[in-house]
């Protein structure tokens, strides 16, 4: 059975085959609040059937051959850039990202299939290496070699419901190992489309599950001693909640920011604006490393804030299928109730707005510039995820990187300077993840080694660094007599 634009209710993906339940939920298209469709939700007994096929498949996941592996994945990047207007017309309808960036995702996920197909004709490079330092060792040599951990369970998140389910599967299968996906529960679609890609493209039944649940639901997937390796990408309460639950498993968490851009005296100025408003505002700023802090040289401060607000102002925000669009809806109510109410709290501890700072219509936020915010505000310390960007004044560049260490969060910053010097030190300094020198810290392409520190997460994605944490390592002392 395939998954058909018009069916009213979407069966779930066990295994390779499609599975209707008793139990559905609707999937909302946030720009109008209509029903898109109606997914099958899995339960007990259906979470349990898939960790039974993924244990099943291991050993097959395992012995795969490496030019079989990049085949399926080669394929699987191909149909991604066949089928990219109607991934992306079925991303911009679940959770109302632009049309534009929703295209680049599909992209991007062909990207980070092509890259993993490359990775598994490779092979994991081991080592080879002489053993005799001492008497003892005469005659021994030590090879290394790394083995598929076993099933992968990946927990998505509703921002990138293509490419970052794809940074789960296209690693699990290079490495070797079977996946289960449960992806977030308003955007499921777009991850039962990525399914049928792999089955179609020659992916073994059993090797990959893609189960929409309630996120208690499949907590005791995450506790199953046949689940290996832990991947989750979402919120930092949710993700360290999780990793104490996979305390004996191999965790990769990829958390939230509220990531910092610091803009020296000498900069860029017009590099510095443009990329800034796109940093801070693409797809209504709900995503992980979107710009929310900047600060800015005094010296430059008041041209870089009138060229900045002019440019945000200038955004136009309205139905995301529309191609000109640059602003669409937030996912729900609650994340729009969530953003007012910092910006209340905010503006009644001094802050102030020069731009936006209101809903517009049931489900849109106008993009926001505050001003006069303190560290302690919400809309500073705590990851906003929404149309919305503080900007600060600094004395001096050193003044800046402490600003921007100064948060419990360290996924990426950015940097913008003309001078080599500042930019060493800036890498040498900001505690985070990845600094990103003339650009801003939304920026990832998806070879790269990305993750955070602190309650950013730990552990790293972009392909050959999920194939790290994707399998063991294990060493042979080889005597030849």
């Amino acid at each position: 059975m395939r998954i058909t634009v018009n069916k009213k209710i979407r069966p779930l993906f066990l295994g390779g085959k499609w599975r209707e339940t008793e139990k559905n939920f609707p999937v909302i298209n946030p720009c109008n609040g209509g029903t898109l469709a109606r997914v099958c939700q899995a339960g007990p007994q259906e979470i349990e059937e898939a960790l039974r096929l993924a244990e099943d498949a291991a050993p097959l996941m395992a012995a795969m051959p490496s030019h079989r592996k990049a085949a399926i994945l080669q394929k699987a990047s191909d149909a991604l850039l066949a089928k990219k207007e109607d991934i992306a017309r079925t991303i911009t309808l679940e959770n109302g990202k632009p049309i534009g960036e929703a295209r680049t995702e599909a992209e991007r996920a062909s990207l980070t299939f092509r890259v993993a197909s490359e990775e598994a004709a490779r092979g994991f490079n081991g080592e080879f290496m002489a053993l005799d330092r001492n008497i003892a060792s005469e005659g021994r040599w030590g090879i290394t070699r790394r083995f598929p951990a076993g099933p992968v369970l990946g927990i998505t998140p509703f921002n990138f419901p293509v490419n970052l389910v794809a940074h789960k599967i296209a690693p699990a299968i290079a490495s070797g190992n079977p996946v289960v996906i449960k992806p977030a529960s308003k955007t499921p679609l777009s991850a039962l489309m990525l399914g049928e890609i792999l089955m179609d493209s020659g992916l073994p039944e059993g090797c990959l599950s893609i189960i929409p649940a309630g996120g208690r639901d499949v907590e005791p997937a995450v506790t199953d001693p046949r689940i290996k390796v832990l991947s989750f990408t979402g919120s930092a309460a949710v993700g360290w909640g999780l990793k104490r639950l996979a305390y004996d498993k191999k965790v990769i968490l990829e958390l939230g920011g509220n990531s910092g851009v610091l803009l020296d005296e000498d900069c860029d100025l017009d590099l510095a604006v443009a990329r800034t408003i796109a940093g801070a505002f693409s797809y209504a700023g709900q995503v992980c490393i979107s710009v929310q802090r900047i600060y800015v040289h005094r010296r430059i401060y008041d041209v870089f804030l009138d060229r900045f607000v002019s440019g945000v102002r200038s955004l136009k925000m309205g139905d995301p299928l529309d191609e000109t669009v640059q602003v669409g809806p937030m996912i729900d109510e609650d994340s729009l109730s969530r953003v007012s109410s910092w910006v209340d709290e905010a503006l009644a501890s001094g802050a102030k707005v020069i731009t936006g700072g209101k809903r517009s219509g049931a489900f849109f936020y106008e993009p926001t510039v505050v001003v006069d915010a303190t560290p302690w505000m919400k809309l500073s310390c705590m990851e906003v995820f929404a149309p919305l960007v503080t900007v600060t004044p600094i004395e001096s560049f050193e003044e800046g990187l402490q600003a921007i260490n100064d948060s419990v969060y360290g996924l990426q910053a950015g940097v913008f300077t003309r001078n080599l010097k500042r930019a060493f030190t800036a890498f040498e300094t900001l505690r985070v993840g990845g600094v990103i020198i003339n650009g801003v810290p939304t920026y990832r392409v998806d070879h790269m080694p990305y993750g955070g520190i602190k309650q950013s997460g730990s552990g790293r994605e972009g392909v050959r660094y999920a194939i790290e944490e994707m399998t063991e390592p294990r060493f042979m002392a080889l005597r030849l007599v």
